[in-house]
């Protein structure tokens, strides 16, 4: 115990004075430099030089669904259980009131067929009385008067450009744009462009197509994503490719058709692969529901 405290005893006051201010010094200056202005603008433009830099085009694409407009065809089995269903709902139900009426327009008829029926319970009947049966029969010359709509037509299911096809179906959009000099399908898409969302780049792919759809987003984040390279012949040292950011919408009902656009195509999910590459098919499928 006696050495350290000669040691420190031995030391003069000047020296412990100044190690203290240079180790509080060297604490505080690391703190004002991690806390001022300058370091955080660095910072930040370190982080928009690494994006100006970036070999990545930043794009949006919409995947736009028109829903089926009737009720898709039944399967087997759908039309067993259906069968299954409303044989159990006969069982079960009560009489309705035209069977009840069937019921009791027999009942009078029967009495009337007999000795112990008298015209005054037909009091108060001035008018003719139209029974049950015959109601039936003029509902039947109604039903058959009555033809519905075509649920396939085959003029109109052919052609892809129509936007009253396969209406049982779910149909997605594909437009004919222009890719590093070659045009091929695709969904709707556009570069993103400084100060602007990747929902609002979108809506501004949407918006620039020239039939005018209108659509309602499903969110503002992306669905999906792919990343394409462009061919070695296009990059370049701050270009190699693109990264497309996918975004849903539901096609609103807007009134009458419009008309058909050699550049625009509707298509069912089992239809994409004619179109599109398989990479890029594989990536839609991924979030898109064949509803």
């Amino acid at each position: 115990m006696a050495a350290p405290c000669s040691r420190m005893a031995s030391r003069s006051l000047s020296q412990f004075v100044s190690c203290l201010s240079r180790s509080a010094v060297g604490r505080t200056g690391l703190r004002r430099c991690s806390s001022t202005s300058e370091c955080r603008a660095t910072l930040r433009s370190t982080g928009v030089l690494e994006r100006t830099t970036s070999p990545w085009t930043l794009m949006a694409a919409v995947c736009l669904q028109r829903l089926p407009v009737i009720s898709a065809d039944m399967s087997p089995i759908e039309q067993d259980f259906k069968q299954m269903m409303q044989q159990m709902e006969l069982e079960k139900s009560v009489l309705s009131d035209h069977e009840l009426r069937l019921l009791e327009d027999a009942e009078r008829m029967s009495r009337k067929q007999t000795d112990y029926y008298s015209d005054d319970e037909d009091d108060g009947r001035d008018q003719e009385i139209i029974l049950g049966q015959d109601l039936e029969d003029s509902w039947e010359q109604r039903l058959k008067s009555f033809q519905p709509a075509q649920r396939v037509r085959a003029d109109v299911d052919q052609d892809l450009t129509s936007l009253e096809r396969c209406l049982g179906d779910s149909l997605l959009l594909l437009a004919k744009q222009q890719v590093a000099g070659e045009k091929m399908w695709l969904l709707p898409q556009t570069q993103w462009q400084e100060g602007e969302t990747l929902r609002q780049t979108a809506e501004r792919a949407l918006a620039s197509l020239p039939a005018g759809f209108k659509a309602t987003f499903l969110g503002n984040a992306p669905c999906g994503v792919y990343k394409y390279k462009l061919p070695k012949a296009a990059r370049t040292e701050s270009l190699v490719g693109a990264k497309v950011f996918f975004f849903k919408a539901i096609l609103l009902d807007s009134g009458a058709p419009a008309a058909p656009n050699a550049s625009l195509l509707w298509l069912k999910k089992s239809e994409l692969q004619r179109y599109l590459k398989p990479v890029y098919t594989m990536k839609v499928e991924r979030f898109l529901l064949d509803l």
